[in-house]
């Protein structure tokens, strides 16, 4: 009779154990897949009234950002777009899921800091570079490898630990 009482405390310790255990063997998370693999094929129209662009042709290091008039965050991180294109930093656009007059419309009042502009209305694009929302920004070597990732809004830490040396690693 003893034993009955003492085996439900001996079952939660033995899950405990296991799940410790469990635990301290977790491996850290995989990195990126895209990193060190080309950009992937896009075939997306240009956004009506502005260039589009082709991966496979780009020359130089350039900026892929995924981003949309709808996204809050994207209006937070405009200006930090338009600083990078001030420096000459080259930045493709692929507006996610947007109308093009509402793309159109939030260029043109905020500013164009994109070289070109492609259309993903159906999310195609957002599923061959993995992305997990909107904003997201790439960078792209020289090679025309995936060189870094950013999600999220870029921000001066982002800039400054994540794009920058992805950029200065040409």
């Amino acid at each position: 009779m003893t034993w009955l009482r003492v085996l439900p405390a001996v079952i939660v310790v033995v899950l405990i154990g296991i799940f410790a255990i469990l635990l301290l063997r977790a491996e850290p998370p995989p990195e990126d897949m895209l990193i060190g693999r080309p950009v992937p094929q896009l075939d997306l129209a240009a956004l009506e009234g502005r260039d589009g662009f082709d991966p496979a042709t780009q020359s130089g290091a350039y900026l892929i950002n995924i981003w949309g008039s709808w996204c809050p965050p994207c209006v937070a991180e405009h200006p930090v777009l338009m600083a990078l294109q001030a420096e000459g930093v080259t930045i493709y656009g692929i507006a996610w899921r947007d109308p093009a007059n509402s793309a159109n419309a939030f260029l043109d009042e905020r500013g164009d800091p994109f070289a070109g502009v492609l259309m993903d209305p159906n999310g195609v694009a957002v599923i061959e570079f993995g992305a997990t929302g909107a904003p997201e920004t790439f960078v792209v070597g020289a090679d025309g490898t995936i060189r870094a990732r950013w999600a999220g809004p870029l921000t001066a830490d982002a800039l400054e630990q994540v794009i920058y040396p992805a950029l200065d690693d040409r």
